[in-house]
């Protein structure tokens, strides 16, 4: 079973509506997910993607998210395991966000990004030595799944942005 990264773009008011009830965002997303315009899924490249736009050097945790819905470290429910569990199941944890700000400034950064900086000086026996997901690096060429996403992460960004929209990030 892999992990998949996703994102959801939400309007102001449905951030503020999944900020109240993250059930009602979770049967959301998942009523959405078939919407190119709205939900997008890096699939189980998010932690390469994630580890690449870090070592570019972007300032905008896209992948995770940079705000909590929920303070992760108090009243967690947890189950016969001692494992946080939440109402909707939306896989690795809660949900995180970004807000319209962030989604318009992480648009403008993706936007001068190519495909060759995102791999510019890349080995990829780093991304195996970081055991980065998924664990291909010790085949050549692993490296163009990755960058393969990066269009269609710029184009997600871009129209969000000119939306202000928020976008619900999550793996599951």
């Amino acid at each position: 079973m892999s992990i998949n990264g996703n994102w959801l773009r939400v309007t102001p008011a449905e951030l503020a509506r999944a900020k109240d009830d993250l059930d009602w965002a979770y049967i959301h997303a998942r009523d959405l997910s078939g919407d190119a315009n709205r939900a997008y899924s890096t699939g189980k490249e998010w932690q390469s993607l994630k580890y690449l736009l870090d070592r570019w050097g972007l300032s905008i945790p896209i992948v995770s998210g940079a705000e909590e819905f929920i303070d992760e470290s108090v009243g967690q429910i947890e189950d016969e395991h001692g494992v946080p569990v939440w109402e909707a199941d939306w896989g690795y944890g809660p949900p995180r966000y970004l807000t319209s700000e962030q989604v318009a400034a992480a648009a403008t950064e993706l936007a001068g990004i190519t495909e060759s900086d995102l791999i510019r000086d890349v080995d990829q026996a780093e991304l195996a030595q970081a055991e980065i997901h998924p664990d291909v690096w010790d085949q050549p060429n692993e490296l163009t799944p990755t960058t393969h996403f990066l269009l269609g992460v710029k184009q997600f960004f871009a129209l969000a942005a000119k939306e202000g929209d928020a976008i619900i990030c999550w793996l599951d």
